[in-house]
């Protein structure tokens, strides 16, 4: 029987899933998939390696109400494929560590407090997370639950890059940049790393774009900056999220408009971005399609704050050595990608047209000053990455 990890990423209303098989120091990849709609419309769709559909379930909304129930489908739909594999841990996206937890951490009790007092800092994220955990460890009792956590990537930022200016003290009681998507950040590092040495010891900027989106400046294979902060809605706008706002514009909704907390809440994280713009969609690909002119207003202003980023990004950075687009959008969305490298000359930052066509992985122009890159990311492999590490190093304890 041979080991495997399972990797599992939960949000609000969905649980990502892959299934790593543990092969001598490293794992690889069996299956994958997710359970969408939960307590909605419930979908579990699953594929092995070679992208053969596994399984393929829906059920009514009350028949997956929560996280447990939709694990435990999980686990039935998917289980005629892991005969033979015996689960050693369970490795969990946890998207905030605080200013304190930084490393991959084994959950207990003692855990699992210390992840519930965060929930406050990512209350639309955490939660969810937490969700998971719990799910698994009722699934899979004695099996190693291991959260990783997406801010810690960023955590060697230096403290002008943290800081907001504010006294001392809120600094010191956790209000500062914390920075997200630094699973995905430090997977391409590490892909970076293993494919060009040289071009992963200089100055690069990441574009991980999604319905989440943000960017990293990473020097020598760590984090020296990113757009997003406090939270996941600062930087440039996503999906449903605002990005960057003035937090003047908060206040006086507050004041003239009466909005409270709740109200306020719902607006950045859930109706404003490429949604709340367009009055349409959050997806990219239906606002291109539209003929609307707020689908192209919303698109426009996307591009400017992303391209607005990457300069920033490169100033904090002293220079560009590679732009490196990934995630969705960024590894997807071809005009986009040539819109907002438009007006980056500056930068020595060219596109190929018939290349960015192609969804090439390199798509920058012949004799660029600056490599452009598509590349796919993997937060779940970038977790089972920590998570064997985690194991071995208990075993040599």
């Amino acid at each position: 029987m041979s080991d495997a990890v399972l990797v599992l990423n939960a949000g609000s209303s969905s649980i990502k899933f892959e299934l790593f098989e543990v092969v001598g120091d490293h794992a690889e990849t069996r299956l994958d998939g997710q359970m969408e709609g939960i307590g909605a419309s419930p979908h579990l769709i699953a594929r092995d390696a070679r992208r053969h559909v596994l399984a393929d379930h829906r059920w009514p909304g009350p028949d997956v109400a929560d996280h447990v129930t939709a694990l435990v489908r999980i686990m039935e739909g998917i289980g005629p494929s892991i005969e033979g594999r015996r689960i050693i841990a369970v490795g969990h996206r946890v998207v905030h560590g605080g200013p304190d937890l930084a490393d991959p951490m084994l959950v207990d009790d003692g855990a699992m407090e210390r992840l519930r007092a965060l929930m406050s800092l990512a209350p639309l994220h955490q939660p969810h997370n937490i969700a998971g955990i719990e799910a698994a460890t009722r699934r899979f009792p004695g099996v190693p639950q291991i959260a990783c956590f997406d801010t810690a990537f960023h955590r060697a930022h230096a403290w002008e890059a943290d800081t907001f200016a504010l006294p001392p003290d809120f600094y010191a009681r956790g209000i500062r940049r914390y920075g997200f998507h630094g699973l995905s950040y430090e997977y391409i590092s590490h892909l970076l790393a293993e494919e060009e040495p040289a071009l992963a010891a200089g100055r690069v900027v990441v574009a991980h774009l999604g319905n989440g989106s943000s960017l990293c400046a990473i020097r020598n294979g760590r984090s020296v900056d990113s757009t997003m902060g406090f939270t996941a809605l600062d930087g440039v706008p996503m999906g449903t999220r605002c990005g960057q706002i003035d937090p003047g514009v908060l206040l006086h909704l507050m004041l003239t408009e009466g909005m409270d907390a709740a109200d306020l809440t719902g607006l950045l994280y859930g109706n404003a971005g490429l949604k709340g713009m367009s009055g349409i969609s959050q997806d990219v690909r239906d606002l291109e399609k539209s003929e609307d002119p707020r689908a192209a207003q919303a698109l426009s202003y996307y591009v400017w704050r992303v391209r607005r980023e990457i300069g920033a990004l490169a100033a904090a950075l002293g220079g560009i050595d590679a732009l490196v687009f990934t995630a969705g959008i960024g590894e997807n969305a071809r005009n986009l990608r040539a819109r907002i490298c438009d007006g980056l000359g500056f930068l020595g930052i060219a596109v190929d047209a018939e290349r960015n066509a192609a969804n090439a992985p390199e798509i920058s122009s012949p004799g660029a000053a600056t490599r452009v890159l598509v590349r796919p990311t993997d937060e779940e492999g970038m977790i089972a990455r920590h998570v064997l590490a985690l194991l071995q190093r208990s075993e040599n304890a």
